[in-house]
C-alpha cells in the first residue's frame, strides 16, 4: 500500500500544481481552493507512505512523479513547448523514479 499512496500522493501534486497555475497567483477562489484541497491530500498521502518507505526514497519518487506530471500537463493542456532537451530531462526524471522504486531499500 505505501507505493499506491505515493502514486497518488504524486498524482495530487500534478492536482494542486495546475490548480495553482490557474489560481492566477491565488486570485481566483475556486482553482485556489483547489489546490489547498488536494495539498492537504498530497501531504497526508506522503505521510501515510512515509510510515514505511524511507524518506530519501519516498520524496525524491513524489517529487519525480509530480514534476513529470507537471511537464506533461503543461505540454497538453497549456502548449508548453516539447523540445527535445525538455523530452530528455523529463526522460532521466522518469528514468530517477523508476531506478529509486528498483533500488533495495536496506
Amino acid at each position: 500500500m505505501p507505493w499506491a499512496y505515493l502514486l497518488v500522493a504524486g498524482l495530487l501534486e500534478v492536482g494542486w500544481a495546475s490548480a495553482m497555475k490557474q489560481s492566477a497567483g491565488f486570485t481566483r477562489l475556486v482553482p485556489s481552493v483547489v489546490t489547498f484541497v488536494l495539498m492537504f491530500g498530497s501531504f497526508g498521502l506522503l505521510a501515510a507512505a512515509m510510515r514505511s518507505l524511507p524518506l530519501g526514497t519516498a520524496y525524491a519518487v513524489w517529487t519525480g512523479i509530480g514534476a513529470l506530471g507537471a511537464f506533461l500537463v503543461g505540454l497538453v493542456w497549456f502548449g508548453e513547448s516539447a523540445h527535445p532537451m525538455r523530452l530528455l530531462a523529463a526522460g532521466l526524471i522518469l528514468s530517477g523514479i523508476v531506478l529509486m522504486k528498483w533500488a533495495p531499500t536496506s
